[in-house]
């Protein structure tokens, strides 16, 4: 009946792509196969986040006045509502540390050298983008923490040079955190950024499958493994243990929504942004107060600007790993930075 139903797809949606990559994609083995499960998970949670978001909106009510009280309902009313909220929270978190560690991965093992550098690329741009979606998703409960701690996160906006107070009334609808920065960052969270993240992920993972797996320079290779079913199976053992680790997470340590955010009450205090944003927000803090007559914090913002956008061009600034031929200080660079951005969110979280 399998044979039937494959042969009659295939009369009239021709299944040779699919059926080639199955047979023929093969995945180099070295020392640094592990690191290529990250990706992976990563995927993995950003499914989760996607159906358990989906069962999110059935009650979610994205208003000031309304806000809290139907998390609060889907936490206490519906049958484990509480379960999925902790699911959603926890899967955006190991979300985003499966892309840090994906990302220093691949820089470390000079992933983005040619041909991979849209490759690259395209994964720098779904990690800011699930940055975004930390940031906006971050605020929706309105509960006092995440709104004061979103006024501190849209204030680091604002240090952006030029054109810092325009980001931070284009991010918060107005001068201050309300209704407005509620709406629009409901409408990046659940339909701007969702879209986003789709389109540039397929483009991506087309140009994994297009490009193959990237081979660390001077790696010995110790032969290779069928994608279908050998790594694919592997992968998917990988699934099992995010999932494991999710469903341990989200059970034993469920989400707390605190309570309701008060504009006009005061703020909590050490207020601090999501662990995510903290090694910035924490080195921002370590500057004087002016640098040669221009403010540390706008400095500050301006040379982190920097870092990223010679983080995203990295394969045309870096020759050499084009050539095959290791770059010191790649390696050195991004183990620091990885060092630095470790002992600054450990720092800013016991501060």
């Amino acid at each position: 009946m399998i044979r039937k139903i494959l042969d009659w797809i295939e009369a009239r949606i021709s299944l040779e792509g699919p059926r080639h990559l199955l047979e023929e994609k093969t995945v180099p083995r070295h020392r640094f196969t592990f690191f290529y499960f990250f990706g992976g998970m990563a995927l993995f949670f950003f499914i989760v986040q996607v159906c358990s978001g989906v069962l999110l909106l059935l009650y979610y009510q994205p208003t000031p006045a309304n806000a809290y009280s139907s998390v609060k309902y889907i936490m206490t009313q519906v049958p484990f509502g509480w379960l999925i909220r902790s699911v959603h929270v926890w899967s955006a978190n190991l979300m985003i540390l499966c892309i840090f560690l994906h990302f220093f991965t691949a820089l470390l093992t000079k992933a983005y050298r040619k041909p991979r550098e849209m490759t690259w690329m395209s994964g720098f741009i779904l990690m800011l983008l699930c940055l975004g979606f930390g940031f906006t998703g971050y605020l929706l409960p309105w509960n006092k923490l995440s709104y004061f701690a979103t006024k501190v996160g849209t204030t680091m906006v604002d240090r952006f040079p030029f054109a810092g107070h325009w980001l931070l009334e284009l991010t918060r609808g107005g001068t201050e955190v309300g209704s407005a920065t509620l709406s629009r960052f409901f409408a990046l969270h659940v339909f701007v950024l969702p879209f986003l993240v789709i389109l540039i992920l397929a483009f991506h993972l087309y140009l994994v499958q297009a490009q193959g797996m990237s081979v660390p320079i001077n790696a010995r290779i110790k032969g290779e493994i069928k994608f279908f079913p050998n790594f694919l199976l592997r992968d998917l053992f990988a699934w099992l243990v995010a999932l494991c680790v999710l469903a341990l997470a989200a059970s034993l340590f469920p989400w707390d929504l605190g309570v309701k955010a008060n504009p006009f009450g005061s703020a909590p205090p050490g207020i601090k942004p999501e662990w995510y944003f903290l090694a910035v927000f924490q080195a921002l803090k370590f500057l004087p107060a002016h640098i040669v007559r221009i403010e540390g914090e706008v400095v500050g913002m301006g040379l982190f600007s920097l870092a990223g956008a010679a983080a995203f061009l990295l394969p045309f600034i870096d020759r050499k790993a084009s050539r095959e031929q290791p770059s010191l200080w790649v390696t050195v660079g991004g183990t620091a930075a990885l060092v630095f951005m470790i002992a600054m969110t450990i720092y800013g979280y016991f501060a």
